[in-house]
């Protein structure tokens, strides 16, 4: 079986990019596909992995200031040739789960959350202290990723939330059933010993 691994972008470190490298423990020789790397932004084990990107690589500046490229992400995504493969594992907060596949190929994603600067617009602008331009100018933009973003969830054959609440967005944005599991990297950090009485625990 032919196993690609998806993710957003790969210019930060974060628990998202926790998980893919847990993937990539799962699945050593399946190859990575995201839009973006930035090899000194991430942990160094994602050198020794085979990373392909898309168009946006080229892009000036891509790595460092990714957010004035937002347009263009679903179309990197897209543009991702994902042939030949059974079995696409996509990690994805945003834009990894948009990927094409063929019909006969399995697409599960690991969703982190839906696209928070769609569905929680008025946070994000406060958050992001976005000056008077782009204020005027991203609701237009939003309009569109929402859309777009809805579409896109219809791609997925299962979906995987990392928690309940993240479960309750899938099915409140995209109507879509999730499986909860929580993150892997987590649960290495708390392993459970079977050989341990449940009665020896209280609870105060």
């Amino acid at each position: 079986m032919k196993v690609a691994l998806v993710h957003d972008y790969l210019n930060q470190m974060g628990g998202a990019e926790r998980v893919v490298m847990a993937l990539h423990e799962l699945f050593p020789d399946a190859p990575f596909y995201t839009s973006i790397y930035d090899p000194e932004r991430v942990d160094p084990a994602f050198k020794q992995m085979d990373i392909r990107t898309s168009f946006m690589q080229k892009l000036p500046w891509v790595t460092k200031h990714h957010q004035p490229y937002l347009p263009l992400y679903p179309y990197a995504m897209e543009s991702l040739d994902l042939r030949g493969y059974d079995l696409v594992l996509s990690s994805s907060s945003a834009f990894g789960k948009g990927v094409i596949t063929r019909p006969e190929t399995l697409h599960i994603c690991y969703c982190h959350t839906p696209m928070r600067w769609c569905w929680n617009y008025e946070d994000y602008i406060e958050r992001e202290q976005l000056g008077r331009v782009a204020r005027s100018v991203l609701p237009f933009l939003i309009t569109k990723l929402r859309i777009w973003d809805q579409v896109s969830s219809m791609r997925v054959d299962h979906f995987i939330a990392n928690s309940p609440v993240i479960a309750e967005r899938i099915r409140k944005y995209y109507r879509r059933d999730a499986v909860v599991i929580p993150p892997l990297w987590r649960q290495k950090r708390f392993p459970f010993d079977p050989s341990t009485d449940p009665e020896d625990f209280f609870c105060a």
